[in-house]
């Protein structure tokens, strides 16, 4: 018996209304569980990912029904080997494992294009007067390793004139090789875009700069996953890169907030004017011409062919892998 003429919908709305009031969420009821969603990073959670931290911390992963986790890494190859092994569903990876990869017989497909831009170069003191790719023969160039982008971009910049690596000294100094480059243990250092800004915020003084994108613009970065995954859940791949867009929208709107945000996620964000100089570093390889026309993440297939032959010619590749069945831009396309 409801008191003073209120009916049990009018109590029922007022008791509704005093929960909310108090803060008090009502249980979902009927509500599927979220879905598991592992993407295997090539380095720790960093500044420049910014757009993954705003699509955790804004909800954009759970709004497509997914539990988000970062699984971190070194390098692309490491990324690749745990979605392989069913440790993670996406790798965040660079293209020459997918490449070496699939050549071996990994069933792979690659379904984003993360950073359309190559961002790796070759720098050189002005004194050394190093202007152009044919200036690099018979010079001693430092990379981050035998088995890095430093020096496959390198040798495409090489390959570019003609030139091969035997024409050069190619040195492993490490990922902190601007020192023998400053130290004049090495001609020519090869680098990408981020670590030429922190070496200028060191002290690097003027310096010529060769683009491998002047030359060949690879994709630095994409999203692969297993061929049975794009096969049998694609709608789990459009979900995961849906929130993953919607992350990188953000940050190419948001760049300041995007800086703060860093701070709370990333390893080395504590400096928010550094994570802001990074980011917009970022953003600049997310978007290219492909990008504009066809939206974040598109594939340009005449530049993966132009890669997959260039790799051939330069021993890189023993056999030729069919980029077009490893690369789609399918899922860009359904977003």
């Amino acid at each position: 018996m409801v008191n003073d003429g209120m009916t049990r919908r009018e109590l029922l709305k007022t008791a509704v209304a005093l929960v909310g009031a108090a803060g008090i969420e009502w249980p979902r009821w009927g509500m599927a569980a979220l879905e598991k969603v592992r993407m295997a990073c090539w380095s720790q959670p960093i500044s420049e990912q910014a757009n993954v931290f705003a699509a955790q911390e804004f909800g954009w992963f759970k709004e497509q029904g997914l539990d988000f986790e970062f699984v971190p890494g070194a390098g692309g190859g490491e990324a690749l080997k745990h979605v392989l092994a069913g440790n993670a569903d996406f790798a965040f990876t660079n293209v020459e494992p997918i490449l070496f990869g699939v050549e071996q017989g990994a069933q792979v497909q690659v379904v984003y294009n993360v950073y359309p831009k190559n961002v790796f170069n070759v720098v050189s003191l002005k004194s050394r007067n190093i202007t152009k790719p044919q200036d690099l023969k018979g010079k001693r160039i430092g990379v981050y390793s035998m088995a890095s982008g430093t020096r496959h971009n390198l040798l495409v910049i090489l390959h570019s004139v003609g030139l091969r690596e035997s024409d050069v000294e190619v040195v492993a100094t490490g990922v902190l090789n601007f020192g023998p480059l400053m130290e004049g243990r090495v001609d020519a250092t090869a680098a990408t875009d981020t670590g030429l800004w922190a070496a200028h915020q060191k002290g690097l003084v003027e310096v010529n700069v060769i683009w491998a994108r002047d030359y060949l613009d690879i994709p630095t970065d994409v999203f692969a996953v297993r061929a049975e995954t794009a096969q049998k859940r694609p709608d789990f791949v459009r979900r995961f890169l849906r929130a993953y867009r919607k992350g990188s929208q953000w940050m190419l709107d948001n760049p300041e907030k995007a800086a703060e945000l860093a701070v709370k996620h990333a390893i080395d964000g504590q400096d928010v004017k550094r994570n802001l100089e990074i980011i917009k570093i970022r953003n600049a390889s997310t978007v290219s011409e492909g990008t504009k026309k066809h939206g974040l993440g598109w594939f340009d297939m005449d530049v993966l062919r132009r890669v997959e032959r260039t790799y051939l010619e330069l021993g890189l590749l023993k056999k030729r892998v069919d980029v077009e069945s490893v690369f789609t831009n399918r899922f860009v396309q359904e977003l």
